[in-house]
């Protein structure tokens, strides 16, 4: 039954050729990245020698980089700001550095080792790396009007409502649609209990990334209920509350707590201050692996708070925060490249090698794996696009500011804010960064002085 998974992933190249043919250049741009992360099978893919394995992140990128392609758009690959480029530049050619501070096996009591990275190693990460740009290049491209800014809210929030469907079907029934489908279950099942009932995973990697996405739908239902018409206002409320049960029923205390902490935001904020709070997210973003590794970070207190709410919950955090002080401190031994992939960045039993630790948030897997050169480059490519947002916007009226990029820089801050207990960095998440960069330099282009033309007389002199 598993060859289902296989056919789906060869499959939905021909599926977004047609929505490129049948559909507007940007919509067919967001939905051939948000169905494909939606509903093609996790954890698989297709693993062909030296390239990257093609998977439900990969595939949908490709096909829609192809399909611009053959369309005539022209897709840059270099950012518009110099600090951009030089971090995409970082970005793509860190692994190199990574591969060559790696050349050693790792040898365990029992006999075995890990081997060390090689050349070829290099090759295949240099060209992953690529590949997961792939979305912000695209949106960067296409993404840049306020009418595509709208497009995109549109998308989660109609994507969320579809989406609802699957969601309520596994909590009433079984987290086994993935199963029932593609022939397999794609994670742990007891992590899907939760509260005294199922919580739904779907076609997604993990309980938590479907709480999150439901999230990021019932905050774009809410902004285009705020920036409706009286006649639509309506629908977009009904459909908000609809969202926020839908997200209760998911069972994630995280994603609860970001809707009650940003959902009054979305809907009472003014645009500037939306900006803001996303600019202090990002700074977060940047600071908190510093000052988690320096010690500052009152981790037991963390963990009372948490108590105070719910015992279990206040232990699986207690339990994350213990994992990620151990891999800091492995880590530190390679601070600035890394350890490289194949299990060399997890604390590893020194005597049958293994693996004594879990990472969940995507900072230290990043730290783990490129070190604090791939940490700062992968993170500063996320955050640069709020911050430049931030700088471009402080002197605006807020009626100036368009509501949808508003939205968009909130919703891409609390996904960041996410990537603190979770690896949520997905397609989508480069697809906002690239359209804010996009929107940037098309604002940037459409405010700039307009060329002298006319032409300066010059003065003649005569020779009588």
């Amino acid at each position: 039954m598993i060859a289902i998974a296989f056919l789906a992933l060869f499959i939905w190249p021909v599926v977004i050729v047609q929505m490129f043919k049948r559909m507007s250049v940007e919509r067919a741009l967001i939905w051939s990245l948000m169905l494909g992360y939606l509903f093609l099978p996790p954890v698989i893919a297709i693993d062909l020698p030296l390239i990257p394995a093609l998977d439900k992140a990969t595939i949908p990128a490709i096909t829609a980089f192809t399909c611009l392609f053959m369309l005539g758009h022209k897709v840059t690959f270099l950012l518009p700001n110099p600090i951009a480029r030089a971090l995409l530049i970082a970005f793509v050619f860190t692994p190199i550095g990574t591969v060559m501070t790696n050349r050693e096996p790792i040898l365990f009591a029992n006999g075995t080792f890990l081997p060390g990275l090689q050349p070829r190693d290099a090759i295949s990460m240099v060209i992953n790396q690529g590949l997961h740009l792939l979305p912000l290049f695209m949106g960067q491209a296409v993404l840049r009007s306020e009418t595509a800014l709208k497009e995109l809210v549109r998308a989660f929030f109609i994507g969320g409502m579809i989406y609802a469907i699957p969601v309520l079907i596994e909590v009433r029934l079984a987290p086994q649609l993935n199963t029932w489908i593609y022939g397999f279950f794609q994670h742990s099942f007891d992590q899907m209990m939760r509260w005294g009932g199922f919580r739904p995973i779907v076609f997604l990697t993990h309980a938590l990334w479907v709480a999150l996405f439901i999230l990021m739908s019932t905050l774009a239902a809410l902004s285009l209920a705020r920036n409706a018409t009286p006649q639509d206002r309506p629908r977009y409320v009904a459909a908000a509350v609809f969202l926020m049960v839908v997200l209760a029923l998911c069972k994630s205390l995280g994603s609860l707590v970001y809707l009650l902490m940003f959902a009054p935001v979305m809907l009472l904020a003014t645009r500037k201050t939306m900006i803001a709070i996303a600019t202090i997210i990002a700074g977060v973003m940047l600071l908190y692996p510093i000052l988690r590794g320096a010690g500052y970070v009152p981790v037991d207190q963390i963990v009372d708070q948490f108590t105070r709410i719910n015992a279990d919950r206040a232990g699986s955090l207690a339990f994350r925060l213990e994992n990620e002080g151990l891999l800091l401190e492995h880590a530190f031994q390679k601070p600035w490249f890394g350890w490289g992939g194949w299990d060399r960045n997890f604390v590893l039993d020194p005597n049958t090698g293994r693996v004594m630790t879990i990472a969940d948030g995507q900072w230290v897997i990043i730290i783990g794996i490129f070190g604090w050169a791939g940490y700062i480059v992968e993170f500063g490519l996320l955050t640069l696009p709020v911050f430049l947002l931030f700088l471009n916007t402080r002197h605006m009226q807020n009626s100036d500011v368009s509501p949808w990029l508003a939205t968009l820089a909130l919703m891409h801050g609390i996904n960041m804010l996410d990537m603190l207990p979770n690896a949520t960095l997905i397609p989508l998440t480069w697809l906002v960064c690239g359209a804010l960069l996009g929107y940037l330099k098309e604002r940037e282009h459409a405010t700039a002085p307009e060329p002298l033309t006319t032409a300066i007389p010059v003065a003649r002199r005569t020779l009588i």
